[in-house]
């Protein structure tokens, strides 16, 4: 297993994260005990370190679960454990979610509680709720850092200027800064590009990427149908659920899905390896969360970086996944920028000419 640090932090964090949305069977499509224990500890043995969940993620007993196998494995030293808050559990409680002070320390003690411990290594707002300002987010985060209670802190699913207004205001104030942006990002959604692939590398961050399977379409589980896609899993199941997230049945999804096994088969790896593999290696991503219901999945998503996608190969997948761009990036584009410059040619400095302080391989670290 390879290691990157945290962004800009001194924290060693495996390059694959195991995600745990999938211990507990609450939400019927989950692993029970037994086998959720299975792929900890296969995960562990392999070197990961990193292991993702949520107060959310089935009705608490993720980090139930997660917490039980830390101590019984006498793991958690070793471990680095990321958790998130801002999802209602309290229906008719407007404060018992959300990103207010009030529900960031009534939460954190609720996954200290749920997780055993007395720290949480990597504390991450899970979602932007609209309304609390990035200060006072920042801010409580940064008390919980002081408290020691957390050791570092993140954000996710977050539009780029908060984002960046929370790690400016973070910067001048001296508060904590955020280690790390969890967001979806895969062949099939790479949206992210036109914003945050940049962020990450000037604002001193790295990129967590959740999904980086699609929910399993790059997976090759699923195949085309009249009614959009069919397949056994946890896609199918969601489809139609409104969350835009699985929304992922699309003519121009199943070309990247036939472009992916062609490649796959060139290079003699299954197709959800490549897909790893594509993502973990594009710029500022420091880690990549694979999440499994079998052992068999786990033990196959574990082998995505043992091997090199050749130039031409990753043209193919780049050309066929390129996401549409629009106002204002299309501005951005070599042509128009071109016309900036009077037609001279202006390119980057030199490797080395300047790198931002502390910050290495793209913001995402060293190996």
């Amino acid at each position: 297993m390879h290691y990157y640090t945290l962004g800009n932090t001194g924290l060693k964090v495996s390059r694959l994260a195991l995600g745990t949305m999938t211990f507990g069977d609450d939400w019927g499509w989950g692993a029970d005990e037994t086998n959720a224990r299975q792929l900890f500890d296969t995960y562990l043995e392999a070197g990961g370190n990193f292991i993702d969940t949520a107060d959310l993620y089935t009705n608490g007993n993720s980090e139930r679960m997660l917490g039980k196998f830390v101590k019984e494995s006498g793991s958690r030293d070793r471990v680095i454990i990321t958790t998130k808050f801002s999802y209602n559990a309290e229906p008719g409680n407007p404060n018992a979610g959300g990103n207010g002070r009030k529900n960031i320390l009534r939460a954190v003690e609720g996954s200290l509680q749920r997780l055993g411990t007395d720290y949480i290594d990597v504390y991450m707002l899970h979602t932007w709720d609209q309304m609390t300002p990035a200060a006072e987010v920042m801010r409580t985060l940064d008390d919980l850092v002081r408290s020691g209670k957390v050791r570092y802190v993140a954000l996710s699913d977050a539009p780029a200027w908060y984002v960046a207004q929370a790690q400016t205001l973070a910067s001048e104030r001296h508060w904590e800064p955020i280690s790390t942006v969890q967001l979806e990002y895969s062949l099939a959604e790479r949206n992210i590009e036109f914003e945050y692939s940049a962020l990450a590398k000037h604002l001193s961050t790295s990129l967590m990427v959740w999904s980086p399977l699609a929910s399993g379409l790059l997976s090759g589980k699923y195949r085309p149908s009249e009614q959009g896609g069919e397949g056994e899993g946890r896609l199918a199941m969601l489809a139609d659920s409104g969350n835009p997230a699985f929304n992922k049945f699309t003519e121009r999804n199943w070309a990247i899905v036939a472009e992916l096994e062609r490649v796959a088969k060139e290079l003699d790896r299954s197709m959800a390896q490549v897909a790893l593999n594509w993502v973990a290696n594009r710029p500022a991503v420091a880690s990549v969360i694979i999440g499994a219901t079998k052992l068999h999945q786990l033990q196959d998503n574990l082998g995505a970086l043992d091997f090199e996608i050749p130039p031409a190969l990753l043209e193919r997948l780049e050309t066929v996944s390129r996401p549409e761009s629009r106002f204002p990036y299309t501005f951005f584009e070599p042509s128009l920028q071109g016309m900036l410059n009077g037609g001279a040619t202006v390119g980057d400095k030199p490797s080395g000419y300047h790198t931002p302080v502390l910050i290495q391989g793209e913001g995402a670290g060293v190996s």
